[in-house]
């Protein structure tokens, strides 16, 4: 008896010790992030953002820009921006408070998944300027390709910088005026190269991304 309750004690002890280091092993595990909703997604898609980005993604004006197909990492970060302020728009701030990280989500991933439509280039006669701006850049006053970043067909990077073909050249004019003039100062890298361009060349390149394929 003498020698069985120590033994007793010893496994009582072992035990707990055991389940103190399962117990800190889920504490130290990463929660896995939940899969986005794509239902919910096109559900507040619906409801908040097809009237100006159209029922699939693809905008029926230039004064607002085609999301689908865009990368979902890249929309979710434009919505809390804009929800932080850090990207000036009184009217995408307002619908953006509205959203949970949840949401934003849920409408990026959604979204993500609908084709964008073909574009075209509005004016001619400026395609190869715009054209030579985008794939070699304007090397005597430092102003990189944007093929670099946006990749060659427009494409994007996944995460990092985003799909520009086909996108309204109207929009892209205005973003791109929008750097330059300080208006639009959630991009530091973006803010700089506009800062060097002029009106035609804005206005060249941004024709040319819209008939990017």
């Amino acid at each position: 008896m003498k020698l069985i309750a120590p033994l007793i004690l010893a496994a009582a002890s072992a035990f707990a010790v055991s389940a103190i280091a399962q117990d800190a092993k889920h504490e130290a595990a990463p929660a896995k992030a939940a899969k986005p909703d794509l239902a919910k997604g096109e559900a507040t898609f619906t409801a908040m953002c097809a009237a100006c980005h159209g029922a699939d993604g693809n905008s029926p004006a230039p004064t607002y820009p085609k999301l689908a197909q865009q990368h979902p990492e890249y929309l979710a970060k434009q919505l809390q921006e804009f929800k932080s302020g850090k990207r000036a728009s009184p009217i995408m701030q307002g619908f953006a408070t509205a959203l949970s990280d949840e949401d934003m989500k849920n409408v990026a991933y959604f979204i993500t998944t609908k084709k964008s439509a073909a574009g075209a280039s509005a004016d001619k006669t400026l395609v190869t300027l715009g054209e030579r701006i985008y794939r070699g850049g304007i090397a005597d006053r430092q102003i990189p390709a944007c093929a670099g970043c946006h990749s060659p067909n427009g494409a994007g990077i996944p995460a990092q910088y985003p799909r520009l073909a086909g996108q309204w050249g109207d929009y892209v004019s205005a973003q791109l005026v929008a750097f330059r003039d300080g208006v639009r100062g959630n991009s530091l890298q973006m803010a700089q190269i506009a800062a060097k361009m002029n009106d035609r060349e804005i206005k060249a390149v941004s024709d040319y991304i819209a008939g990017l394929r």
